[in-house]
């Protein structure tokens, strides 16, 4: 194991702050890159980022690391220490008020400009050309604040990567995922080990996310250059929602923890037979079908539908209810689906999105991003 800090942005004289990264494994045969709590609110990937630390050190003494694993356990040095009244406040930046998930650099364009010219019908070459241009993109970019040289350098970290695993958590939820159509036949199997309950499937839902600055660069690419050229794809990238804030246990951890190293074995990064897979527990659907359930007034919000539940169109999710005017408004899904995520929050106000269901049928287009 190879412990780097990774110093970032003085935001004033006298404060110092740090990313660490921890590399197990041999460089140069593939590399995964893994992250937990971007979210810096978001604590159940930081505790499974603590048991992968320990299994990855063990598995690579033991010699059966065929790849570079990289893992940055604490993603948001600049969120964790963000409590405001005893509150933490990890996932929007105060002084910006931007959310740490979003807005990640975007190359495309520029890349795409400097390979003209340089690509060639071998797919391996233009493979490290772009992530040379890559890095040295990212290298060249402009730092002015804080929270973009913490940006900056995670991107830095990941470029390379052929897998990129972002572990998140959403406020009372199920586990599920969020990865790309073109992505979907290679991560089907994580979903499988993890348990995910539902599976998210996207190429740009808007906002640059972590993992989708990744897997966008090289889609853009191959839609500019892939009649001429073989442009391969440079990397999965995969946001794992791993139930909800308030599930950090051992229990838990463990059993992620084991669901990545079966599928690291699975996929030839770890030496070793795979785990057989589980069946999926459903099928991937659009992102853009998710319904968001939002409340017309506010309230006292009082659940009848809990996580993990499969609705039928227009069954009742949960009432607002204001205690003043005895008004009482029923919350009810659209279309049929599996309730994935709902708010941690029991007061409501006017056009608060309370709920969200995975459903088949589009119904939505443009942002599909929360906040």
């Amino acid at each position: 194991m190879h412990h780097s800090t990774h110093s970032l942005l003085s935001p004033a004289p006298g404060i110092s702050r740090h990313l660490h990264s921890f590399q197990f494994g041999p460089a140069g045969a593939g590399k995964v890159y893994i992250q937990a709590s971007l979210h810096a609110d978001e604590l159940p990937g930081m505790l499974v980022a603590w048991h992968l630390k320990q299994r990855l050190l063990e598995l690579e003494q033991q010699g059966l690391l065929r790849q570079q694993v990289l893992l940055v356990p604490v993603a948001n040095p600049l969120g964790i220490e963000q409590v405001l009244l005893d509150a933490p406040m990890g996932r929007f930046e105060l002084h910006s008020g931007e959310n740490f998930n979003r807005n990640f650099v975007d190359l495309s364009d520029t890349i795409g400009d400097q390979l003209e010219g340089q690509l060639t019908q071998d797919p391996q070459h233009n493979l490290e050309l772009i992530r040379e241009h890559l890095r040295r993109g990212l290298d060249a970019h402009p730092v002015r604040t804080a929270l973009q040289s913490q940006r900056l350098c995670l991107q830095r970290l990941a470029c390379d990567a052929d897998m990129v695993l972002d572990l998140h958590c959403d406020f009372e939820a199920v586990e599920h995922l969020y990865t790309t159509p073109q992505a979907w036949p290679r991560v089907e199997p994580l979903a499988r080990y993890l348990g995910a309950q539902a599976s998210l499937l996207a190429t740009d839902s808007g906002g640059q996310s972590f993992d989708e600055c990744f897997s966008l660069v090289w889609w853009q690419l191959q839609q500019r250059f892939g009649k001429r050229y073989p442009i391969p794809d440079g990397g999965i990238s995969v946001t794992l929602e791993l139930r909800g804030q308030a599930d950090v246990c051992h229990a838990l951890a463990a059993k992620d923890c084991q669901a990545i190293i079966d599928f690291l074995t699975h996929a030839g990064v770890i030496e070793g037979q795979p785990a057989e897979l589980p069946a999926l527990l459903h099928p991937a659907t659009p992102l853009a079908a998710v319904e968001p359930v939002s409340t017309p007034q506010g309230g006292l919000l009082v659940f009848y539908a809990k996580p993990g539940q499969y609705l039928q169109a227009g069954q009742l999710i949960a009432e607002v209810i204001d205690p003043l005017t005895d008004q009482v408004s029923s919350l009810r899904n659209q279309q049929a689906g599996l309730l994935y995520a709902r708010s941690v929050r029991r007061m409501a106000t006017s056009g608060m999105v309370v709920a969200h269901v995975a459903g088949e049928q589009i119904c939505r287009s443009g942002y599909l991003l929360g906040n």
